[in-house]
């Protein structure tokens, strides 16, 4: 039972599955998750979502948040339409920021539809807002709010539907008026300054956990609880232009109407950082090159770091070369410390070609010996399959490259490289999926619609949304297995890994190509026989998709401290929170946040839409 079961909630946040339907269907996904913490079903949430939560409940608000994707990952036996159908939120809201959830969003939306055909439908996110004007024709979708800074406009939505006023006033809303005709408010609101945002909304995240005493819900991933890690927003939008990506500088001021960056202060970031440490000693990854915002931001940036006398490991990427200045600073202000720098690959001109930094590999070298000199516990290095005009001869090069680099540095085990494929799809708003053929790519989905309907593909390669000129999805797949398998059998040869992992590699592999094949072939018989061999084959792919390619408690598992969590300021800060809570409630009071009143008669005031009402079911229980 909820502790505030007395009170219904204003806004349900939903986070989905990449395909809602993972359970039921036969689909392998191979590799395409295989260096991020998350699994294949994508069920880390954007951290936006709870600064978003943060805003509205210190305005009055209930709001709670249900990792539907963790859930059900966790427990076989979660029905999300039954949660779905005992909830009354007076607002529903969907994440779809990252366009894999393009079928998982879409069938939860069509679910609440389903059960409450008079309730309001929220989505967000850089993919809702990049297809905004396609996303709000579906009869599942009431509202589209756009943009990276939204928790002002979804503010302003939610006060809007409470007091009955015009929508027309929300900015960067999209939404239909009285004759379901779509209407498009201006992208008005570009923040210059997030240092008033919660980011991430860890207070908001804690404060749930006892608010409706339910940690499952709120999980960002799977392995969390064995690996916890915490996150670091530096800035929204990116300085950099690579040609795939969908949170480049293009990318970000077509979607999001943001020219450059905006900077969370160095003082505000020392603060997040305060209130992590008072509870947590797993590691923080510091989103974004710090550098991003000019050298002068990065020092004082390690200076309040230093102030801070930081015990937990920190994170940081790097978005191109450093100098032994910059590690000398870094390692006195930060003394664990680790990098991430996404190489991309081991040819220059294939990185000046997708717009990263234009150095020779001497500079690459250069920077990592200065960070391995500095004190870096550890350096990842990424290599990716599929960039633009990359052959398989390419790809695969990059294993020779990481030999030579191993050699170069005796084969420290400091250097952990990777590599992964571009899928499953190019970013939409990126300038490869803009101008792909400028790019040496074929899109196979231009619409949410067409990558919705690839998501439903049973292998990757069918799910991705481009080919190459110079390697098709199929031999992007078999050359991707190719390279991972010789990098692991690398490791294994310089001693930077157990043999057995090179085995388990290896035969990971091997099992997928099988499985690829007769999955294929299974395709290829007409009905009903075709639908008996997928269901045949359907306990091999979730078994499939289940493993990892990299050994995963090496991987994305910095810290390995028994005790990573501090119990007596983790006891401090929860008196704290309820304590907050009530002052919460006290607004709620004040305010008769619960008085949601009827729509005004103005043409802004779509009729089609319900009075809202506090009737309804009780808050999520723990279950």
């Amino acid at each position: 039972m909820s502790l505030l079961d007395f009170a219904k909630i204003d806004v349900l946040f939903l986070h989905a599955p990449s395909v809602y339907d993972f359970r039921k269907g036969t689909v392998l996904f191979g590799p395409i998750s295989d260096v991020v913490p998350s699994s294949s079903v994508f069920e880390m949430y954007p951290i936006g979502i709870t600064s978003i939560a943060d805003r509205l409940e210190h305005a009055g608000y209930h709001v709670q948040v249900i990792n539907v994707a963790y859930r059900m990952l966790s427990d076989p036996n979660y029905d999300p339409e039954a949660v779905i159908r005992r909830q009354n939120p007076r607002l529903w809201a969907i994440d779809l920021h990252w366009l894999p959830h393009a079928q998982g969003a879409l069938a939860l939306a069509d679910l609440i539809k389903k059960h409450h055909p008079e309730s309001h439908v929220l989505l967000g996110g850089l993919s809702a807002s990049y297809f905004h004007d396609e996303l709000i024709r579906r009869h599942s979708v009431d509202f589209i709010v756009r943009g990276d800074s939204t928790e002002v406009p979804v503010l302003a939505l939610v006060e809007t539907l409470r007091q009955g006023g015009p929508l027309a006033g929300v900015p960067n809303l999209t939404w239909k008026d009285e004759q379901g005709h779509a209407r498009e408010n201006p992208l008005s609101y570009v923040p210059e300054s997030i240092d008033d945002q919660d980011l991430p909304g860890y207070r908001y995240t804690m404060r749930s956990v006892f608010k409706y005493w339910n940690l499952n819900n709120i999980m960002p991933y799977v392995r969390w609880l064995e690996h916890p890690m915490s996150a670091l927003l530096t800035a929204r939008g990116c300085t950099q232009n690579c040609a795939i990506c969908g949170g480049s500088r293009d990318a970000y001021a077509r979607i999001c109407g943001r020219s450059r960056p905006v900077f969370r202060s160095p003082e505000r970031l020392a603060r997040d950082v305060h209130f992590i440490r008072r509870f947590s000693r797993a590691p923080i990854f510091v989103i974004h090159d710090i550098r991003m915002g000019g050298m002068r931001y990065a020092r004082r940036v390690l200076e309040l770091f230093k102030a801070e006398r930081i015990d937990n490991e920190m994170v940081f990427e790097l978005f191109g070369p450093a100098d032994q200045a910059f590690f000398e600073s870094l390692h006195d202000a930060v003394p664990r410390y680790s990098l991430e720098l996404t190489l991309e690959s081991h040819d220059p001109e294939l990185r000046m070609q997708n717009g990263k930094f234009a150095v020779s590999n001497e500079r690459i070298e250069a920077t990592i010996r200065a960070a391995l000199d500095h004190g870096c516990q550890r350096l990842d290095v990424f290599f990716m399959v599929g960039l633009p005009f990359q052959t398989p001869e390419s790809a695969l090069g990059a294993v020779e490259y990481s030999r030579q680099l191993y050699s170069t540095f005796s084969g420290d085990p400091r250097i952990q490289v990777y590599i992964a494929p571009l899928a499953p799809f190019l970013d939409p708003g990126s300038r490869a999926f803009e101008d792909p053929e400028a790019f040496g790519y074929r899109l196979r989905a231009h619409t949410l619609e067409e990558h919705r309907q690839r998501l439903d593909s049973p292998l990757w390669s069918g799910i991705m949304n481009y080919e190459s000129e110079s390697m098709p999805p199929e031999v992007l797949a078999d050359t991707t297995y190719e390279a991972v398998d010789r990098l692991s059998r690398l490791k294994t040869s310089l001693g930077l890994q157990p043999a057995e992992v090179s085995q388990r590699t290896s035969w990971l592999i091997g099992e997928a190509r099988q499985l690829t094949q007769r999955i294929e072939a299974a395709q290829r018989l007409p009905e009903p026989e075709r639908q008996q061999a997928m269901d045949h084959l359907r306990a091999e792919a979730r078994r499939s998709n289940d493993y990892r390619l990299y050994d995963q408690e090496s991987f994305v598992t910095w810290s390995h401290r028994r005790w990573l969590f501090r119990p007596l300021g983790l006891a401090r800060l929860m008196v704290e929170l309820f304590f907050e809570e009530l002052s919460h409630a006290a607004i709620r009071l004040r305010r008769k946040t619960y008085d949601w009143g009827d729509r005004s008669d103005d043409s802004s005031s779509p009729k089609h839409l319900p009075v809202l009402t506090p009737e309804g079911p009780e808050a999520v229980s723990a279950d």
